[in-house]
């Protein structure tokens, strides 16, 4: 219930989230164990300018999201906290999912008045920044963000930088993943599989050739077209786009072709043998089906997905019945994870240094957080204790008049956020260790800016959008069709583009020093 379903074109570039759930929790969950990511609110941090100082103002949101039927009152309870502190109301605007890219970008052009919006590398940070639509944040930070500054690892902060500016401050929440498989668990132990066997992506093999003898009707592996078995199983850093990577997230900061790469074509024919050995359904190239929605209707057995913490918890929610979650790499953070939901300031706010202010509110106050996550208390949740919560008596996530549930892990600190009844009671304490405990990708804080490569990155696309899924579902043979794939990717113009990301990357790596 918690893992937040998202338009699946949005989430075709995404292996960091997407419909990777970000769960909700608080401080009180046990995070707060004096990592910087789990920080707690703190009256010195957020504080701000007395409020009798500031002229009144209206502070305009926009993020990714549904209309609920109380979002005006909501906005009203909040608006009477920042109005205490900042002197400001706030106005929420949400945009759907299928909407957003062409609305946001007319907005921006136009340089309509908004004060906070949501950014991300999935949705074009970087050209939005080299366009001027976003305002330079350091000066703006250093006076009215510092209890941004005092929670957030640098090496996250740093993600929102583009060639040493500051244009976004990313969510704080779970910062990496790792790939794995979510599988039914019924059937693991109705067939006693062994999953202690299963540590490598080869040793699958077994477990699907049971479901596939026993529960014919059953798909033993469900994709769709926002992401691939591969996209999960990253063994590189995308560097935001994958058009160029970084094997092994680090190989010296070298950045190579991945379609060229003998890793990738060895998983190819892995996704291959399982096509062929009818692992995989004839439509997985191109079905949009939610693979949760296609094991809830029972005719799957499971999906590869990004994991985190609770991701088992989750995706059973999603289901409808109990699932297991696998974990078949090691978790990495990257500046795609980091970077796939931020904050930044567009031109167009009449008040930068008031949205400034905002924006350490959400990552400070956790009153505010909270209510902009799930509404009123006694309305729309209530609390089983000092930081568990439920739906009220007689209502659900389908029914309650506000509903945020879909956009909540785009908000500021999650570490402030309650915990839902049907999540981990200590979330955030197991979030802050994952977080802690994955490894850095030697490029985390690094973000291409492809504006001077713009023709060869469509052109490239193009050719992907073609190629890439019949591929990595196995529904192409790669050795007919992978040396076709890089010949038109190479006449398309990747080289160009792996060449201008190495001379950026280096500028970066040089500026660290």
């Amino acid at each position: 219930m918690r893992k937040k379903f998202l338009w699946g074109i949005v989430f075709i570039l995404i292996i960091a989230v997407i419909s990777a759930g970000c769960s909700s929790g608080n401080q009180n969950s046990g995070g707060n164990n004096g990592n910087t990511n789990a920080a707690s609110p703190n009256e010195e941090n957020g504080k701000q300018p007395a409020q009798k100082e500031l002229p009144p103002y209206e502070i305009t949101m926009v993020f990714m999201g549904n209309e609920s039927p109380d979002l005006e009152r909501v906005a009203g309870e909040l608006s009477k906290i920042t109005k205490e502190k900042i002197n400001a109301t706030v106005k929420l605007q949400p945009i759907s999912a299928g909407a957003w890219s062409q609305q946001v970008n007319l907005m921006l052009a136009s340089n309509e008045k908004i004060d906070v919006i949501t950014t991300s590398s999935i949705f074009g940070f970087s050209t939005q920044a080299a366009s001027g639509h976003l305002l330079p944040l350091e000066d703006l930070l250093a006076q009215y963000g510092q209890g941004i500054t005092e929670l957030m690892d640098p090496a996250y902060l740093n993600a929102g930088k583009i060639n040493g500016t500051q244009y976004a401050i990313p969510t704080n929440k779970d910062m990496a993943t790792q790939g794995g498989i979510i599988m039914r668990k019924d059937l693991i132990d109705k067939y006693n599989i062994d999953l202690d066997k299963v540590k490598t992506v080869d040793d699958l093999d077994h477990v699907f050739q049971i479901i596939k003898e026993n529960e014919p009707k059953l798909i033993p592996i469900t994709t769709n077209t926002t992401f691939s078995p591969i996209d999960v199983l990253a063994f590189f850093d995308p560097l935001v786009d994958s058009l160029g990577v970084l094997p092994g997230h680090d190989n010296d900061l070298r950045v190579e072709n991945l379609y060229e790469h003998p890793k990738y074509a060895e998983l190819l024919t892995t996704m291959r043998r399982w096509y062929q050995a009818g692992y995989f359904s004839k439509d997985a190239a191109t079905t949009t089906e939610q693979p949760y929605e296609v094991v809830r209707a029972n005719r799957a057995f499971s999906w590869f997905n990004v994991m985190k913490v609770g991701s088992a918890e989750n995706q059973s929610t999603r289901t409808g019945m109990e699932m297991v979650a696998l974990p078949l790499t090691e978790a990495v953070s990257t500046t795609s994870n980091v970077t796939g939901f931020m904050h930044s300031i567009p031109k167009g706010s009449k008040d930068p240094e008031r949205a400034m202010m905002f924006m350490n509110l959400l990552y400070t106050d956790q009153e505010l957080v909270n209510m902009l996550n799930w509404g009123i208390e006694g309305e729309h949740y209530v609390k089983k204790s000092d930081h568990i919560i439920d739906y009220p008596e007689g209502f659900d996530i389908k029914s309650v008049r506000y509903n945020m549930n879909n956009s909540s892990y785009m908000f500021g600190n999650q570490f402030l956020n309650y915990v839902w009844t049907t999540q981990l009671e200590d979330i955030w304490e197991q979030v802050d260790q994952f977080n802690q405990n994955a490894k850095k990708s030697h490029a985390l804080g690094f973000t291409f800016d492809s504006t001077p490569v713009r023709t060869e990155s469509g052109a490239v696309n193009n050719v992907k959008q073609q190629f890439k899924l019949g591929l990595e579902t196995g529904t192409l043979d790669p050795e007919k069709t992978l040396p076709e794939f890089i010949s038109r990717l190479k006449a398309s113009g990747i080289d160009k583009i792996i060449a201008e990301k190495q001379k950026q990357l280096d500028a970066w790596a040089e500026s660290k020093k």
